[in-house]
C-alpha cells in the first residue's frame, strides 16, 4: 500500500496504479453507497489529502507540472485572452446573422432540420473586468460537502456512461489539482483551467467532483445570486475555452450568464 486508505471509511476494492511521480488509488467499481460516501470522503481529504474524483481510470494524458499552475497569475492572463477574445468576436456581437445569410450558410438539404443559432450580444464589458467577486455565505445555503454530495447524484443519475468510470483517490493540496495530477485527457487547456478551479474553491466553494468524456463536473456552494455578478462570473468560464460554453452550439452570453444564477454545478465539455 503506497498511502493507508481512511479505514473509517467503507470503500470497495481497488488497486495503485503511478500517474507521473504519484501513486493514485483506483476501485475497482464504483460504490453503491457514492453518493453518501463523497461528503465524507471530503471531510476525509482536509487530514488525509485525499480527494475523491470519479474518472475512467484508464483514460489519462500526461500529468500537469503543478509549478505551471502556481506560476499563473489568473487575473492578468484572463485580462489578454479577453482582449483577443473580444477583438475576434465583435463583429459577430455587432452585426447580427440575417436569415438570408443563414440560409446562405447552411446546405439546402439540411435547413429544415437546423434552426438558425439565436444571435449572441457577447459579454457587456468593454475592457476586463476583474475577477468576479467570491459568492457570498448567507448561511441559508449549503456547504462545499452538501454541494459535491448533490452534484454526486446528478452525475449518476444523468451520465450515461458513469457506470463504466471508477472512484479515484487522488494525493493532492486541493480538489483543483486533482485534473492535473491525474493528466485529464481532454483538449482544455489545463494549467489554465486547475488555476480556474483553486480560485473558484476560495471564492465560491467550489469541488471537481468528476472527470470523463471530456467533461469537467464541478459543484458550487456559493452560486452568484444576482445577474451581474453572474455576468463577471460567466466571462471567467467562458475563457475557460470549454466548447459547450463557446463554440458548441454559441450559448447567447446573456442566457448563459443568466443560468449561472444560484446554480450549484458547473459542467465544462471539450472534445
Amino acid at each position: 500500500m503506497v498511502f493507508p486508505l481512511p479505514t473509517e471509511l467503507p470503500l470497495p476494492s481497488g488497486r495503485f496504479e503511478q500517474r507521473g511521480d504519484v501513486e493514485v488509488w483506483f476501485s475497482d467499481e464504483l460504490p453503491d453507497d457514492l453518493v453518501e460516501l463523497w461528503p465524507r470522503l471530503l471531510e476525509s481529504a482536509e487530514v488525509t489529502g485525499l480527494y475523491p474524483f470519479i474518472c475512467w481510470p484508464d483514460d489519462h494524458g500526461r500529468p500537469e507540472d503543478l509549478s505551471e499552475i502556481d506560476a499563473i497569475r489568473l487575473d492578468a492572463v484572463l485580462a489578454a485572452h479577453f482582449a483577443e477574445y473580444r477583438r475576434r468576436r465583435l463583429p459577430r456581437w455587432s452585426n447580427p446573422v440575417s436569415d438570408e445569410e443563414w440560409a446562405a450558410s447552411v446546405p439546402e438539404e439540411v435547413r429544415e432540420y437546423v434552426a438558425p443559432w439565436p444571435h449572441d450580444p457577447g459579454p457587456p464589458f468593454e475592457s476586463w473586468p476583474g475577477l468576479a467577486a467570491g459568492g457570498v455565505d448567507t448561511g441559508a445555503g449549503v456547504g462545499p460537502e452538501e454541494a459535491a454530495r448533490r452534484t454526486v447524484a446528478d452525475v449518476l443519475g444523468t451520465e450515461p456512461f458513469v457506470h463504466t468510470c471508477s472512484l479515484a483517490l487522488v494525493p493532492a493540496r486541493c480538489s483543483a489539482d486533482v485534473p492535473a495530477i491525474l493528466g485529464w485527457a481532454a483538449e482544455a487547456p489545463l494549467p489554465l483551467m486547475c488555476a480556474l478551479l483553486r480560485s473558484w474553491e476560495e471564492r465560491f466553494g467550489a469541488r471537481v467532483v468528476s472527470g470523463f468524456g471530456g467533461a469537467l463536473t464541478v459543484s458550487v456552494a456559493r452560486p452568484p445570486l444576482d445577474v451581474p455578478h453572474a455576468e463577471q462570473l460567466a466571462l471567467e468560464h467562458v475563457l475557460s475555452t470549454a466548447y459547450n460554453i463557446v463554440d458548441d452550439p454559441p450559448t447567447p452570453f446573456p442566457e448563459y450568464a443568466n443560468g449561472l444564477v444560484g446554480r450549484y454545478q458547473w459542467r465544462f465539455w471539450w472534445d
